[in-house]
């Protein structure tokens, strides 16, 4: 049985991230990995030097050709920039009837630069939450998508909760924002809390650990493995790579994505 996943997100020309972590990722984990780019970017481990949305009808293109060959039995999205971009990847969602959906809402790249345009957050709310099957924000886009500020774990939760409300059948919130020297990420299945905790590697080679995460979880997903069981990989998958870091670029480096099965 070959296991197939799909991410729909933007290209990363210095591999750190975007559909370039996601295939990696698919890769190491023995799933047949497949993209639709929706924006390309100019940028390396110093940062995004530009970005570039793609026309609609390529994005819809891509996607088809796709759908109709190589049914994906995962989908992750990732950058999806704008409105007009955002509309069209939930309704092929629908047309296709994709369930296992991970949506990794990404907005702002590590060095600042945005990736989700602040006019499309409603939009991104109302047609990318109701489809999520899981969603893997970070704290500082859950505040975005909660409109509450995070800083104990019982807000993190509370926020966990506020988006289980909006649609999402799986909150994963990750951690690494928070202080401390320990880091907890948390699962909420709309009855329990479940929490992954590990301790803090410090560095700064930490590019792309978001798309990679979520990667991992697609992967996983695709497997028909259960959302624990998903989380638990990928929560190893991405502490190896970052433990066993690359140490490649001048600024803020890309994860290993060979590091847990090397």
């Amino acid at each position: 049985m070959v296991y197939k996943a799909l991410t729909i997100a933007g290209s990363d020309s210095g591999g750190g991230a975007g559909i370039q972590a996601d295939l990696k990722t698919f890769h190491q984990l023995h799933v047949f990995g497949m993209s639709a780019i929706t924006a390309v970017t100019a940028q390396n481990t110093l940062g995004v030097q530009g970005v570039y949305p793609l026309p609609i009808e390529a994005i819809e293109k891509q996607i088809d050709s796709i759908a109709v060959d190589l049914p994906p039995d995962a989908v992750k999205t990732g950058m999806l920039f704008n409105e007009e971009i955002i509309e069209l990847v939930a309704r092929k969602i629908k047309q296709y009837g994709w369930v296992r959906v991970v949506v990794d809402p990404v907005m702002i790249a590590k060095g600042g630069a945005p990736l989700l345009k602040q006019e499309a957050i409603e939009a991104f709310k109302r047609h990318m939450l109701p489809l999520a099957y899981v969603l893997t924000p970070n704290i500082p886009e859950a505040e975005v998508l909660t409109n509450m500020r995070i800083e104990t774990l019982e807000d993190r939760k509370e926020a966990a909760k506020k988006l289980h409300h909006l649609g999402v059948r799986y909150v994963v919130m990750k951690g690494g924002h928070a202080e401390g020297s320990e880091l907890v990420d948390l699962l909420y299945d709309g009855e329990r809390f479940y929490e992954w905790k590990s301790e803090r590697i410090e560095t700064k080679h930490t590019h792309g650990t978001g798309c990679t995460f979520a990667a991992a979880i697609t992967a996983q997903l695709s497997k028909g493995k259960t959302i624990y069981e998903a989380v638990d990989v990928a929560k190893r998958f991405i502490h190896a790579a970052v433990e066993q870091t690359l140490q490649i670029g001048s600024g803020h480096g890309p994860t290993n994505h060979w590091a847990l099965y090397e």
